[in-house]
């Protein structure tokens, strides 16, 4: 059965036209200049596909938690996610989500000339020409749903990605309510999440994630939010909603 994400409903960018695609696991909300569903479906069978067969061939793929070894030969998703996990220090499918969310939208993006958001259970690929405001959901603090990220990607894609111990069905070590990272590489920015989510167990952690993620090549930016308290850095704007 699929999985209730009625925060979707609130996901309306002017002029862009939204539409679903699922596909096993894989459930992507888009929007974009037009209707891509069906090239979007191969798309997703397509990079599931890859990630699949490297699996079946590279047993402990799925259930590693520690960096794999990277492989020249693999597919380029699966480089990708090889690559982000051994930056961040975690498995490969901690960035699979991240992966996937951009292996279709940088295919969008070229496709259509024009904006696109691409969201994969709270992972988000964004080509972004005006100003975005994206909401945090965030576990069991007061703060979730109440705090806003205001972004300017000017044309580029950037992406935004959001690890919890305390909501959603992905496996964290740490107890964050949520961990927000920003990068202009999605499977980097999901495996990010993660890594720095492991991190927190409290409040008093909020600082020391903070510190270690602006040390990241390629992290443009972070939120992390624990019970009553958030810490952010980089450029956006943190706003009520």
């Amino acid at each position: 059965m699929a999985q209730v994400r009625s925060y979707r409903t609130l996901m309306k960018r002017k002029g862009l036209v939204s539409f679903t695609v699922r596909h096993k696991e894989t459930d992507l909300f888009i929007q974009a200049q037009g209707d891509f569903s069906r090239q979007v479906s191969a798309w997703v069978v397509e990079a599931r596909g890859a990630i699949e067969d490297y699996a079946r061939l590279h047993p402990g793929f799925i259930e590693s938690y520690v960096p794999l070894p990277t492989d020249p030969l693999a597919p380029t998703i699966v480089k990708r996610m090889l690559e982000a996990g051994d930056a961040a220090g975690v498995g490969p499918m901690a960035a699979v989500a991240g992966a996937i969310s951009e292996y279709v939208g940088s295919r969008i993006a070229s496709a259509c000339q024009g904006e696109v958001l691409v969201e994969n259970g709270g992972d988000l690929f964004l080509w972004l020409y005006a100003p975005v405001t994206l909401s945090i959901y965030a576990g069991k603090s007061p703060l979730s749903g109440k705090v806003g990220i205001r972004l300017r990607p000017w044309g580029a894609p950037l992406s935004v990605c959001t690890s919890s111990g305390t909501l959603g069905h992905s496996r964290s070590f740490g107890r964050a309510d949520a961990v927000t990272v920003i990068c202009r590489d999605c499977a980097l920015a999901d495996a990010f999440a993660t890594a720095a989510g492991n991190m927190v167990t409290g409040r008093n952690d909020i600082e020391k994630v903070l510190t270690f993620l602006k040390r990241i090549n390629g992290v443009e930016g972070a939120v992390v939010i624990k019970a009553d308290a958030i810490g952010a850095f980089g450029d956006l704007e943190l706003v009520p909603l």
